[in-house]
């Protein structure tokens, strides 16, 4: 059974927006913005950590030709590790809705905050990533996104296993810090990381 996501539209310029990497310890946190075509729906969007790795690739593509607009922004380790990884997030997310080729007259966020500097009216939506299409096939672009990124390290730096575990705090990824020290890439604000470096 495809799982729920309701869609309500506000017009045709209903965007949602979504994050991807507030936990792992490693990499930048990456957002998307997506502007659906509800004359052009797709099927099968769910929050992506409920789906497959093969099925958000293929829904990454899906959603990339078949949107009115999309756009993934991200935050730097460095703003995440000055601003904090909250404030990062909506740094990211901002920047994705900033930058969606088509304004949107609305915005619905995933979660409970809405992001700073929004060109137009916003929401947040609690686990908004299950609930509404537009955060779904955000999630999912933000998601692939980031992912991709963090294997693309995990060739630089073997060694840390980043394909993985991609960058989250696993036994793994903890004993390859105290091994090997962090990478370029390692968020040194984040407390396993900071005390590791303390230590």
């Amino acid at each position: 059974m495809e799982p729920f996501v309701s869609q309500v539209y506000f017009g045709d310029l209903l965007a949602g927006t979504d994050e991807a990497g507030r936990g792992p310890l490693a990499g930048e946190v990456v957002a998307a913005a997506v502007i659906l075509d509800p004359r052009n729906p797709i099927a099968g969007l769910a929050d992506s950590k409920k789906l497959s790795e093969k099925r958000r690739e293929a829904l990454f593509v899906e959603i990339q030709e078949k949107a009115l607009a999309y756009s993934v922004a991200s935050a730097s380790i460095d703003e995440i590790d000055n601003i904090n990884i909250l404030h990062a997030s909506m740094l990211a997310m901002s920047r994705a809705v900033s930058t969606l080729s088509i304004a949107p007259e609305h915005v619905l966020v995933d979660g409970n905050r809405i992001p700073p500097n929004l060109p137009c009216s916003a929401e947040a939506v609690v686990k908004g990533d299950a609930r509404q299409a537009a955060i779904s096939a955000a999630s999912i672009l933000a998601k692939v996104t980031r992912d991709r990124a963090i294997v693309e390290a995990a060739e630089i730096y073997p060694e840390y296993g980043f394909e993985k575990h991609k960058g989250y705090p696993t036994a793994q990824h903890l004993e390859a810090i105290r091994l090997h020290g962090i990478t370029p890439i390692h968020r040194r604000s984040f407390g396993p990381v900071k005390k590791i470096l303390e230590g």
